[in-house]
């Protein structure tokens, strides 16, 4: 999909370049910058060029990238992720707001030289210093918004915006790294913020049902060689990597979307070797599910024993059952049983980044039941030689 205006200030041939672009890179955005050398532009507007080059700096300033025009009209995307982006803007504060969101997802965005032959007020230029106010308007509010995706049953934009403590991300790593082998798969891997703590390995497969989320691990693989992508449902065996078998399942924060979780549960176990382990996570405690859990698409929370009991139907030694984030019970609590709020305010998101250090330090004797669960299964047999209780040294991926 691309913008064009209808005046012609801009030039459809160079769309053409655009094009090549998206097709030799492997491109998720194309822009068409008229500050870069290679084409040509009409001499118009100082005061103009300045707001340009003050609203684009401001820009790459929040996404950390280096464009050299972000208010040009030539934005190409591709059209299955422009229609997953939730765009509200209805003017020209349209453009700060989709290159901040496509940086927000990962995209990757290149810039190409295009001609511009600019029109005069008397010609009938409509944009003024009013668009400028709203655009520098539009720069602050989407740098502070995580609303990134479309909404969907997945609850997407939920975890999207859990996403924004990556310090919570890392202490649920560093809990079941000690459990992880050596061949690895991960269900519902997402957008990769655990992927990146267990990985190398010397083989990786990432894998979820949403597309959007397989689009972002696959710009990931570019320097992990021993990293696959794949889609695959937990409920379908048909779709796990074919003749693959791996010594390790991570499945976290997925049993629970699950009506039969003892068949999936099968499932994970059929492509474990002898030996095997999986490590399974879900939400604990019946009585605190709420409007979070609803929004999520949760059938159930679990207690230990009801985790254990359909861990052992499936057919899995259940080797051990940590608890995890006790802190965290009060705030699910207020939030999704007392207020029956249907997200996380962004706020609050980054409170629990700020405070995890000490939550880390204090979960096992605080004095609540734990927010989640997690179980070591291990599949009846003798481990094979590949499994291994402790992760790879980096250096062995070099």
């Amino acid at each position: 999909m691309v913008i064009h205006d209808a005046d012609l200030e801009y030039h459809p041939r160079d769309l053409l370049k655009m094009v090549d672009v998206f097709l030799a890179e492997d491109a998720d955005a194309v822009f068409g910058s008229r500050f870069m050398a290679g084409g040509y532009k009409r001499a118009l507007f100082f005061r103009h060029t300045l707001g340009n080059k003050l609203l684009t700096f401001l820009c790459d300033l929040v996404c950390d990238l280096n464009l050299t025009d972000m208010e040009t009209c030539y934005k190409m995307v591709r059209a299955d992720l422009l229609k997953s982006i939730p765009l509200e803007s209805a003017t020209f504060d349209v453009e700060p707001e989709l290159a901040i969101k496509l940086a927000k997802r990962g995209s990757r965005i290149f810039e190409v030289p295009i001609n511009y032959s600019g029109r005069t007020y008397k010609e009938g230029k409509k944009i003024d210093w009013k668009d400028g106010v709203r655009a520098l308007g539009a720069v602050l509010r989407y740098a502070a918004s995580d609303r990134i995706y479309v909404e969907d049953e997945s609850g997407g934009e939920i975890l999207e915006r859990l996403n924004r403590a990556p310090r919570f991300t890392q202490w649920m790593a560093d809990v079941i790294l000690p459990y992880v082998g050596d061949r690895v798969l991960e269900i519902g891997a997402g957008r990769g913020n655990m992927s990146v703590h267990l990985m190398p390995r010397s083989v990786y497969w990432a894998t979820d049902v949403n597309t959007h989320y397989l689009d972002y691990l696959a710009t990931l693989r570019a320097t992990r060689p021993y990293m696959h992508v794949a889609r695959t449902n937990a409920m379908d065996p048909e779709t796990f990597p074919a003749g693959q078998t791996f010594d390790t399942v991570v499945c976290l924060n997925v049993v629970e979307h699950i009506e039969d979780d003892r068949g999936a549960l099968q499932n994970i176990r059929d492509v474990l070797v002898e030996g095997g382990r999986a490590i399974i996570l879900v939400p604990c405690g019946p009585g605190l599910y709420g409007s979070l859990d609803e929004v999520l698409g949760h059938f159930r929370r679990y207690t230990k024993e009801q985790l254990m009991s359909v861990a052992s139907q499936a057919g899995f030694h259940v080797q051990e059952v940590l608890e995890f984030n006790r802190p965290g019970v009060a705030g699910w609590w207020l939030n999704a049983c007392v207020l029956r709020r249907r997200t996380f305010g962004l706020g609050q998101i980054r409170m629990l980044n700020l405070l995890t250090p000490i939550f880390r330090r204090m979960d096992s004797w605080f004095p609540l039941p734990p927010l989640s669960i997690i179980a070591i299964l291990e599949k009846p047999g003798s481990p094979g030689p590949e499994l291994q209780s402790e992760p790879p040294h980096p250096s062995a991926a070099l």
